[in-house]
């Protein structure tokens, strides 16, 4: 199999190159986009353009992390693989895949570098496998690895247990170890830190694995299977991707989405995680900082969605499935962990500095004990586009689908969080379209018997007060459009999605949209709600939304034009994007990779190739 391509080959979309790096430089600071994410369906690690895994929680992507450099530069974990002299680099996914790919370029020559959190082709592997291999092309040149385990906020002390099997790692209840090809050479074996270094010729090669589990035996296999499960998990991503059901405009980025949305799906129970980090700062030096290591409601549903529309079927299932568990067993929440228990209340580590010196850093989310009423619409939404595309629901799934449907027709008049997870509760128009939306498709299953029909008489009463009551209240003859709730003239981006929702005449969504175009955005980028741009960044997903929006008002050339220039404006990394961007740089903001930036690329691309909202059907 041939992973070679040649220096004279064009680098394509997503590929990212960096200036020089000196011998020694440690680059905790690098920008949010210059970090490469790798996945197993179980974790996902981070990859600076040092060579730096930054990040990677182990076993899973809520567990503690192994490496932290990313949120403690002078005394994070890391594990380090980067020519000894000073380098140019240039890195980009493996076609179709997230592999990733870098290309070094010293004085002495010039290695490509395979990096993969490894699987099978029948799937994730029992142990975590994250593998390394250098190859040079030309000329002579040395490696350095080195890799410091992290301490868990200085609550585990790492340790090694050197036996006849090999040197095991400790941090709390992960152990591990590290396997290399015999011509590396191990400097260093102490508690903390395991270092190695190898030379190599052209057509020479290394690997580099570190095994790891949680409390369980490991198993541990040759450094030859390990190696060749970088092309073998190389192959299984490009099968997975040659599944993928879109033919359109942005036919990249939408592919590249897609497997960034397959990072987060966290197959032992098929939830998704909204990223993959926590407390990665909304504006550098700012305080929102959250965890989002947890799946949302919200987040869950649109992916579904997503994943729907690009004939992702297994996943779609698979989330859909955990979505309506989760529902069953616990009752609508806005998030669960991803286990599928509750999630935990906030918790401080003061002592962790934090990316960038942007505090606080926590676990848990504050969002967890909310209400917010746009879960209604988000759930049947889902429900709606799962049958459509020809599925069905099971009689448990029905049940609970027709009890949400009675509570929401007698929760919607209540104040809630919103779609913004605010600490104020106030009677936000977002939550009402979704309340709205939510009857509005239930009354569509219970008519095509899909779920009881017993209320539909009074969804359907419900449903016009809504529509009626958001008319009354929520509606500015001033600004001509939408607020961002009742009573005032503030806006809200998030109300674009309510073109999706088939929400009201056109004349009304035409002059919201234009309102928050004009007072909400930066260029082609988009506030969240007004007077946020002092706090934060611009949302992502708030301006694939607005493309989504324009190409449904029959304003298609404002749409493909909004879609363009955002992808000109985000700083190019490797193809995956964090939650925000600072509109004057188009840096990155906010936890990554970030599922929602993703899926809304998705729908707005779907969009401007003429589907209006109906899941790929075979």
């Amino acid at each position: 199999m041939d992973h070679e391509r040649s220096p004279a080959e064009p680098a394509q979309h997503g590929s990212q190159q960096a200036a020089p790096h000196p011998p020694g430089e440690e680059g905790a600071g690098f920008a949010l986009q210059d970090y490469a994410a790798l996945g197993d369906g179980r974790s996902v690690a981070l990859v600076a353009p040092d060579g730096a895994v930054a990040w990677w929680c182990v076993p899973n992507m809520d567990s503690p992390p192994l490496f932290d450099r990313l949120l403690n530069p002078e005394k994070g974990g890391f594990f380090q693989l980067r020519p000894e002299e000073s380098f140019n680099m240039e890195r980009r996914y493996r076609p179709d895949s997230n592999v990733l790919e870098t290309i070094f370029t010293t004085e002495s020559g010039e290695a490509v570098m395979l990096e993969s959190l490894n699987s099978s082709l029948a799937g994730r592997l029992p142990w975590n496998e994250l593998a390394r291999r250098v190859e040079v092309r030309r000329g002579t040149m040395r490696f350095t690895m080195r890799a410091v385990f992290g301490t868990r906020d200085d609550t585990a002390s790492p340790w090694l247990q050197p036996n006849p099997n090999g040197c095991i790692f400790h941090v709390g209840g992960v152990l591990g170890l590290f396997r290399c090809t015999p011509n590396v050479r191990v400097t260093e074996e102490e508690d903390r830190t395991i270092a190695a270094e190898v030379t190599l010729s052209a057509r020479e090669r290394a690997t580099f694995a570190l095994l790891a589990g949680e409390d369980e035996p490991l198993g541990v296999p040759p450094i030859e299977d390990i190696d060749g499960r970088i092309d073998t998990s190389d192959e299984a991503w490009r099968s997975w991707a040659a599944t993928l059901h879109y033919e359109g405009p942005h036919r990249a980025e939408v592919r590249r989405s897609a497997l960034a949305l397959k990072l987060l799906l966290y197959s032992p129970s098929g939830a998704i995680a909204a990223a993959a980090t926590t407390s990665l700062p909304e504006r550098i030096g700012g305080d929102k900082n959250y965890d989002y290591r947890y799946a949302w409601i919200r987040d869950a549903a649109y992916t579904v969605n997503a994943f729907l529309r690009v004939g992702a079927m297994p996943e779609s299932k698979a989330a859909f499935t955990w979505l309506m568990r989760r529902l069953a067993e616990h009752g609508p929440h806005v998030m669960y962990t991803l286990s599928g228990e509750l999630a935990p209340d906030v918790r401080v580590l003061p002592d962790i500095p934090g990316y960038r010196d942007s505090q606080p850093v926590v676990v848990g989310n504050q969002a967890a004990k909310q209400h917010q009423h746009g879960i209604y619409g988000d759930i049947f939404e889902t429900a709606a586009l799962f049958v459509e595309s020809g599925n069905v629901l099971d009689q448990r799934s029905a049940r609970v689908l027709a009890d949400l449907a009675d509570e929401c027709a007698d929760r919607w008049r209540r104040k809630d969080a919103g779609i913004w997870e605010l600490t104020e509760p106030q009677h936000y128009t977002g939550s009402k379209i979704s309340a709205w939306q939510a009857l509005a498709r239930a009354v569509e299953l219970a008519e095509q018997n899909h779920i009881s029909s017993t209320c539909v008489p009074r969804w359907q009463r419900e449903r016009d007060r809504i529509a009626q009551w958001i008319d009354e209240h929520c509606w500015s003859e001033r600004q001509q459009a939408y607020t961002f709730y009742a009573g005032t003239e503030r806006l809200d981006a998030s109300l674009a999605l309510a073109v999706q929702f088939g929400f009201d005449g056109k004349a009304k969504l035409n002059s919201t949209m234009d309102a928050i175009r004009a007072q909400l955005g930066h260029g082609p980028f988009i506030y969240r709600y007004s007077d946020v741009d002092k706090e934060e960044g611009a949302f992502l997903a708030c301006t694939f939304w607005l493309v989504e929006a324009y190409t449904l008002l029959d304003r298609r050339d404002e749409a493909e034009e909004l879609f363009k220039a955002a992808m000109a404006g985000i700083a190019q990394g490797t193809g995956t994007m964090s939650e925000m961007v600072d509109p004057s740089n188009g840096h990155h903001l906010g936890n990554t990779p970030q599922g929602l930036s993703h899926l809304a690329l998705i729908h707005a691309a779907c969009a401007l190739r003429g589907d209006v909202g109906r899941p790929y059907k075979g």
